[in-house]
């Protein structure tokens, strides 16, 4: 099927409509799965079947914009496209508290300011000290704001000057053959730093960090292969996140 959406992309201004629906209906089950592996971290009220639709925009708009000439395989683009559209449409939601919005921030901040400051990885306990919290109190706050790390990753560009969104995670696929040196450098540098923090984690999160975005497991899976219990895998997770919004902060002014 890409093959033939290459070909009408380069024949055509405008795709035909019965060549979009070819292409909808093949990926219908990525918008499903995509739809799915968000949910788990979801409350109960978010209705998926809203998801599910907003998805499937997601998927017209990477028919819409894909450009063949880029190196980068359709599915992939449209996977990103998809998880954007939903991610867009459960900030727009607002369905995590305001409270627990600023909770994250303090603790990627924490990572951030102290993993610059020691030149490594922090451990959870110099974290909590940094932050003046009991070990209990900072896992029971890493529980608290694990709810909104599933889209942390994707959050990772931040606002403009304007305040307005300067595009997700997902776009530095969409930009990877810019024509803009500057956009290219910003671009290398930026997955270098997420290469670097990735490498310099402690072990199970890299591992964590490995097997769910990369090795495309769930929690569970992950955790019968690490020998822990889901929650655990969940925790390990948020840290991660973290460490990794931390790190970006400065580069990219969240």
């Amino acid at each position: 099927m890409e093959s033939v959406l290459r070909e009408a992309k380069q024949k055509y201004d405008e795709i035909p409509s019965a060549i979009k629906d070819e292409v909808i209906l093949e990926h219908t089950p990525l918008v499903r799965y995509i739809v799915n592996r968000i949910a788990v971290r979801l409350p109960s009220h978010i209705d998926l079947d809203d998801l599910q639709s907003t998805g499937v925009i997601g998927l017209m708009d990477a028919i819409d914009k894909y450009d063949p000439e880029k190196n980068c395989k359709f599915k992939t683009y449209a996977e990103f496209r998809i998880k954007g559209a939903i991610l867009d449409q459960l900030r727009a939601l607002d369905w995590v508290p305001r409270s627990v919005r600023q909770r994250s921030r303090q603790l990627e901040s924490a990572y951030g300011e102290l993993e610059q400051e020691l030149g490594r990885a922090a451990t959870e306990k110099e974290v909590a000290e940094s932050m003046g919290m009991e070990m209990d109190k900072f896992h029971t706050l890493v529980n608290q704001v694990r709810g909104i790390s599933m889209i942390n990753l994707e959050e990772v560009r931040g606002t403009n000057s304007d305040g307005e969104s300067a595009g997700t995670f997902s776009d530095v696929i969409e930009d990877a053959n810019s024509e803009n040196p500057f956009d290219s450098i910003k671009l290398l540098e930026s997955k270098n730093l997420i290469s670097d923090t990735i490498g310099s984690m402690p072990e199970k999160e890299r591992l964590v960090v490995s097997l769910y975005y990369y090795e495309d497991l769930n929690m569970k899976e992950i955790g019968s292969i690490l020998g822990i219990t889901e929650s655990r895998v969940c925790q390990i997770h948020t840290k991660a996140v973290m460490r990794l919004r931390g790190k970006l902060k400065g580069m990219v002014d969240l």
